[in-house]
């Protein structure tokens, strides 16, 4: 049995003292919530104040991005030795924004997985199709080349230590909502991505969150969903009435 995942990620939102003020709300509503895992992902520039906030608390931080490389000239960035130093246990990395906005390519993607692992990060790798490639019928294309791309090289034994987050992305901040049945088809070929590549073992053992405006009137829908393993929110995870009933969906 997998154990359901709940991350928040604040994108580009928020300031010093939002962010500590929501950090500390969601810490204190999710005391007693057993069998779920949270993670909480600020901007960069509030880790170190989120990770005070939630100290002591079941909620653990996750950082938004990170650099492949170790150390060195490279303004702007940061390693995964300096995210783990200010307490982050996670990372996000593929997410469809950086994809798409940034222009991140697989191999940009798959650096990154790679130095995370390395370092003791546990990657959130997202995957998803666009609008146009969902009405073309190629999304299971698009997820295959991005899962492939996006984790190349990673062994079976590394693949236990990833989440993977599948984002549709005519459905981040759009309102849209892929149906439950569209969430799972697309879970459900992830398992038989990782079932092909690795083992049935390693493929029942990875979870897979679902992202795109999840909210708590969608959440339990899509949670029932036996490869739904839970989310990776945007929007709602700026508010705690609306973050924290998903976790107690997931809970349940």
């Amino acid at each position: 049995m997998r154990r359901p995942y709940i991350a928040g990620n604040w994108k580009m939102n928020l300031d010093r003292a939002s962010a500590i003020a929501l950090a500390t709300e969601v810490a204190s509503q999710t005391t007693g919530i057993e069998g779920v895992d949270v993670a909480l992902c600020p901007p960069s520039v509030y880790l170190d104040a989120v990770g005070s906030a939630i100290s002591g608390s079941q909620v653990v931080m996750g950082a938004q991005n990170m650099y492949h490389q170790p150390e060195g000239a490279f303004t702007g960035e940061l390693s995964a030795a300096m995210l783990l130093d200010v307490g982050c246990r996670c990372v996000i990395l593929g997410h469809s924004e950086r994809r798409h906005e940034i222009g991140e390519s697989n191999e940009d993607v798959n650096k990154k997985v790679l130095a995370a692992l390395a370092a003791g990060l546990e990657p959130i790798v997202c995957v998803g199709e666009l609008l146009a490639e969902r009405e073309a019928g190629t999304t299971g294309e698009v997820i295959r080349n991005q899962f492939d791309g996006s984790l190349a090289g990673v062994t079976a034994e590394q693949m236990s230590q990833i989440t993977l987050a599948y984002e549709p992305v005519w459905a981040i901040g759009t309102g849209k909502v892929a149906s439950p049945e569209q969430a799972e088809e697309v879970h459900l070929d992830l398992r038989k991505l990782m079932e092909d590549r690795y083992n049935s073992e390693v493929a029942q053992a990875v979870r897979i969150q679902y992202g795109g405006s999840v909210k708590p009137s969608n959440a339990a829908e899509l949670l029932a969903k036996p490869n739904i393993d839970g989310c990776l929110i945007g929007g709602a995870s700026l508010k705690a009435d609306l973050f924290v009933p998903v976790i107690r969906a997931a809970a349940e």
